[in-house]
């Protein structure tokens, strides 16, 4: 009976957080939604060091845990971190699995760095380490009123 009761309150609690962060931006621990359009490995994709992800980011806010930076395009340049090789790469080539495929994907922490993000014409220097956080977010179709994922579907794709 104990058992059963243990079982009970565990799925309420579980149906209960999940109604919770369903509908507020304010248990998002995500640093970076991403529209990705493409990839760009160095110095080469059998044993990446560096990556440029290119397309529409939305960044979580430092100023404000609830909410994300207006959506850009541009791309973001990382390097592998030092101890994470693996880990850093099994995650570059799935981000790469998804380039231009319009399926948005989260990854990195809220509260770790999460780079830097450059303009088209930025010149690819000093990369910012990977945020190897909880692994990639993939977004599912329960998202499309959440106002980062709104924001990265409008901006127009890369004509490039």
């Amino acid at each position: 009976m104990a058992r059963r009761t243990i079982v009970v309150a565990m799925l309420v609690v579980v149906f209960s957080l999940s109604l919770f962060t369903q509908n507020t931006g304010a248990s998002d621990w995500i640093g970076v939604y991403a529209r990705i359009d493409k990839v760009v490995f160095e110095p080469n994709a059998t044993a990446p060091e560096r990556i440029q992800i290119w397309g529409a980011f939305a960044m979580a806010s430092k100023e404000n845990r609830s909410t994300y930076e207006p959506a850009k395009r541009g791309y973001l340049y990382y390097s592998i971190k030092p101890g994470k090789e693996d880990v850093c790469r099994k995650e570059w080539n799935d981000l790469n699995a998804k380039a231009g495929t319009d399926q948005i994907i989260g990854f990195g922490g809220r509260d770790m760095p999460t780079g830097r993000l450059r303009k088209a014409d930025d010149k690819a220097t000093e990369p910012d380490v990977y945020p190897v956080g909880f692994g990639l977010v993939r977004m599912s179709d329960r998202s499309v009123t959440y106002a980062p994922i709104v924001d990265l579907k409008s901006l127009p794709r890369d004509q490039k």
